[in-house]
């Protein structure tokens, strides 16, 4: 009798620490610091520019890091891709670029963040030197930008 009122007692506490400690929730949740506050980034996104159509896929802030990738496809052949991460690195956001699996990864570092909208810059890479991802409205948008030859250059895109 002693034995089960041990165990009934054991099981007791168990189950008042497990209803105690909150379970941790299965999505990210946003946040204003980390890569918590690039969950607006997450999702998966497509656009087209008349001849190329573009995608772009991102996995919900966790562990430190979002991951992505980019694909552009014309006449029903990809002509282009790239894989991307976003991760947390010495108290800032680092965006790493694979453009068509290339490696090592390009860094470029968070140098902004105004609520929906993130800048990244590596002023020592050719081109691009800067990175930016913003929403507008339902859609994302991204810019690329930088010098070449002394000359500035941009490419954008716009997905839903």
């Amino acid at each position: 009798m002693r034995s089960i009122a041990r165990g009934a007692g054991l099981l007791l506490v168990i189950v008042s620490v497990m209803v105690a400690v909150p379970l941790a929730p299965l999505r990210a949740q946003p946040s204003s610091s980390g890569i918590g506050a690039l969950a607006w980034l997450a999702g998966s996104w497509a656009g087209s520019d008349g001849r190329n159509d573009h995608e772009e896929h991102w996995t919900a802030p966790k562990g430190g890091a979002m991951v992505g990738v980019h694909r552009t496809v014309r006449d029903g052949r990809m002509v282009e891709f790239e894989f991307l991460r976003i991760e947390e690195q010495k108290e800032t956001l680092v965006y790493l670029s694979m453009p068509n699996g290339r490696s090592p990864a390009t860094p470029f570092t968070l140098t902004s963040i105004e609520g929906q909208r993130a800048v990244f810059e590596n002023s020592a890479h050719d081109f691009p030197q800067r990175v930016i991802y913003w929403k507008d409205g339902e859609a994302l948008r991204a810019r690329i930008e930088g010098a070449v030859d002394g000359k500035t250059r941009s490419m954008e895109w716009r997905w839903t």
